[in-house]
């Protein structure tokens, strides 16, 4: 079990002061996710950049620079306390986002330098662009192409779905394949706007502020210079950089999932203190919670391990659901009318299974790995 060292209940601490500021934005973002001109100047959206771009790439001192944040159990510690606020805003605000630990994980020192000086200098969302219209869950049967040219650039071709911040964001990684084999799927750093580059917002049930989107690729120009990993081996520049990535977002999306669920047990327990089974739904989240610290805790020390992550993502976006369920109950009839908030929260509830691997697949990987521990014994 993995126990929290003062610094990190200290971050945990920091970044609860801002939750109110996240949550009282949150339906007027999930009304408007378009509509962000109100929000960019708010305390809450600066601490978010500051608390995800590192120390030396910041553009000037802040108060997270007291804190270790870099590593994986910090993030998901801030993650799990920012969706207390509300993960529809968590996921409206500009800063590294996903995209960010595709860089950290396959960027070159001038490429981190690259995007984290452009999101420093913000506000600017990025996007993460994995997901194609066809292949659903299945990221290795990517259909987009990286071709390069003569000249020794790239072009883009292809077109990519539910891509959150897609269609306002100004730089994102985008994954295609340079030829047909299991090592030549690539990450290049797409600038928007770009001649050849169309986007769009999805318009969506849950987590709204995430401003899913559809983005085109039609002969777009890649630098060679924007090509992720290419000062690493062949075998981890693409597919290698995928998994590690996911791995990550896995518990990313747990712990947003109990952040939700945390917010929906606070929000019962200011409107009905001792509602029935509040006591069972707290030891139920702050288990969950404690499985997501140890997952983070684990993949800082082997990313490359898909089991934790996996079992982390199936049980907390089933318990969100389970909590968001019991609040609405808990509630009394009618309370999705007379708590807009709640309604809102039982809707992105829902957003977390589909997000970086579907439930039926995170079964699948955790049967597997069992199997082959089972066999190897």
């Amino acid at each position: 079990m993995t126990g929290l060292e003062p610094p990190l209940l200290a971050l945990r601490e920091t970044i609860g002061e801002i939750v109110p500021d996240l949550r009282k934005r949150a339906l007027a973002i999930d009304t408007a996710p378009a509509d962000m001109a109100a929000h960019l100047g708010s305390p809450a959206f600066r601490a978010i950049c500051d608390a995800t771009v590192p120390k030396r790439f910041r553009s000037g001192p802040t108060v997270f620079d007291q804190f270790e944040t870099r590593s994986y159990l910090a993030r998901i510690v801030a993650t799990v306390e920012l969706s207390r606020g509300d993960p529809g805003v968590l996921t409206a605000s500009p800063g590294p986002s996903l995209a960010g630990v595709v860089v950290d994980a396959l960027g070159s020192e001038e490429q981190r330098e690259m995007f984290y000086r452009a999101v420093a200098d913000g506000p600017l969302w990025t996007f993460f662009a994995m997901t194609e219209p066809d292949r659903g869950s299945d990221g290795t049967a990517v259909e987009t192409t990286l071709t390069k040219s003569e000249s020794g650039d790239y072009t883009l071709v292809g077109a990519k779905r539910y891509i959150s911040n897609g269609a306002r964001g100004a730089i994102g990684v985008v994954f295609a394949r340079t030829g047909p084999s299991p090592l030549s799927l690539r990450a290049a750093l797409i600038r928007q706007p770009a001649p050849g580059l169309t986007s769009r917002p999805l318009d969506m049930l849950g987590l709204r502020g995430a401003y899913l989107s559809e983005l085109r690729f039609d002969g777009v120009r890649v630098p060679a210079g924007m090509v992720l990993g290419s000062h690493l081996p062949l075998s981890r520049r693409g597919t290698w950089g995928i998994a590690r990535t996911f791995n990550i977002m896995r518990i990313h999306i747990g712990a947003m999932a109990i952040g939700l669920a945390y917010a929906a047990y606070d929000y019962v327990a200011s409107c009905l203190p001792g509602a029935p089974g509040h006591h069972m739904q707290a030891a139920r989240l702050d288990a969950a919670r404690q499985l997501l610290y140890d997952a983070a805790a684990a993949a800082d020390k082997d990313p490359d391990d898909a089991y934790r992550p996996s079992v982390a993502k199936l049980h907390c976006t089933a318990l969100a659901i389970g909590v968001l369920r019991w609040a609405v109950v808990a509630l009394g009839p009618g309370s999705l009318l007379a708590h807009p908030l709640l309604e809102k929260w039982r809707r992105d509830a829902y957003a977390f299974e589909f997000m970086d691997g579907t439930t039926n697949v995170q079964r699948l990987r955790i049967a597997r790995t069992v199997e082959t521990a089972r066999s190897q014994r």
